[in-house]
């Protein structure tokens, strides 16, 4: 197949990529700058310059492709065209701003998704979109059965999720792949697991809120690229799946490994500590997003074979 990967450069879009060289796919990497498109010609893909924000562009690129992987979403300021950045900045009470960003970077998904899988070529077209588990309702196993709930963490991130399962019923074999909040290997750099380690580092400990029993699902990066091109290849349409291998470890264990790598006290704080400690990393640290990935399995037969996050964190690629 010839295949769309939007995100192509990130952590995960890179390991897709050359996930779907090797298994013979020819790939087409969106990328926004020269840097990010001499990486994409160094791993044996096409490029195509641009952004998610250009849909003209994606329409052109998609009617020429047979499939997509959607990876990417404005998860920083910088990401955002200058137009969207300037709207953001300037469109209202600065105490909003954050909130104003979350809003045109999920309306931003939302259309790119539609313009996708609308351009697809006739026949056997496949769209996969990337999600997070944090949109699932938290204190629940979540499987992939489970609606997104719009109160959860994520919930702003639904549209997406609808918008990509209603392509089911124009034709589009369209399915989502839920991420959990660690998706752990070497080269991770500005993941949710490098932003606790920075923070420990700064701080002084590493810490969890409250009893630190919540819980999070995690998954290797190379098990999470395999099965995006498994769902490429294979997913039905309107179907969701889970890249999780672990389903939840408590985040008092993470900040305990955390803590020993880098030879920091271990405490717990208040949840009214949380926002003062962890940032805007705070209201994640104390959900629990359990994941279950057995629907995953059976269906596609995917099953993790890489190292535990706990086992990665003793390899030392984070410190």
């Amino acid at each position: 197949m010839r295949v769309l990967v939007t995100g192509a450069t990130g952590f995960i879009g890179g390991a897709v990529v050359r996930e779907l060289l090797d298994a013979g796919h020819q790939v087409v990497g969106l990328a926004r700058s020269e840097k990010a498109s001499k990486r994409l010609t160094a791993l044996g893909a096409q490029v195509q310059v641009g952004s998610i924000e250009d849909l003209a562009g994606l329409r052109k690129v998609a009617a020429a492709v047979d499939g997509v992987i959607h990876l990417a979403f404005f998860h920083k300021f910088s990401h955002a065209g200058l137009p969207t950045r300037l709207r953001v900045l300037f469109g209202g009470n600065p105490r909003h701003v954050v909130m104003r960003f979350m809003k045109a970077a999920i309306e931003t998904d939302r259309r790119a998704i539609e313009t996708l899988g609308n351009s697809l070529p006739a026949g056997d077209r496949a769209l996969v979109v990337a999600m997070p588990t944090m949109t699932l309702t938290p204190g629940r196993l979540g499987t992939e059965d489970s609606a997104g709930d719009p109160q959860s963490q994520g919930g702003l991130r639904i549209i997406s999720e609808h918008t990509t399962l209603d392509l089911a019923n124009r034709g589009i074999r369209s399915s989502i792949v839920r991420l959990p909040p660690i998706v752990h290997g070497e080269g991770d750099k500005t993941g949710l697991f490098p932003n606790l380690v920075n923070i420990a580092r700064k701080k002084g400990f590493s810490a969890y809120t409250g009893s630190g029993n919540n819980r999070w699902p995690s998954v290797h990066l190379l098990d999470a690229a395999r099965l995006f091109r498994l769902a490429l290849e294979q997913a039905p349409a309107g179907s969701r799946f889970h890249a999780v291998s672990e389903e939840g470890i408590p985040f008092q264990e993470i900040a305990t490994a955390l803590g020993l790598h880098l030879n920091l006290p271990v405490q717990g704080i208040g949840v009214e500590e949380a926002g003062k400690h962890f940032g805007w990393l705070a209201p994640f640290t104390k959900t629990d997003n359990p994941a279950s990935s057995a629907l995953t399995q059976e269906r596609l037969g995917w099953k993790p074979v890489y190292p535990t996050l706990l086992d990665d964190i003793q390899k030392g690629y984070y410190f």
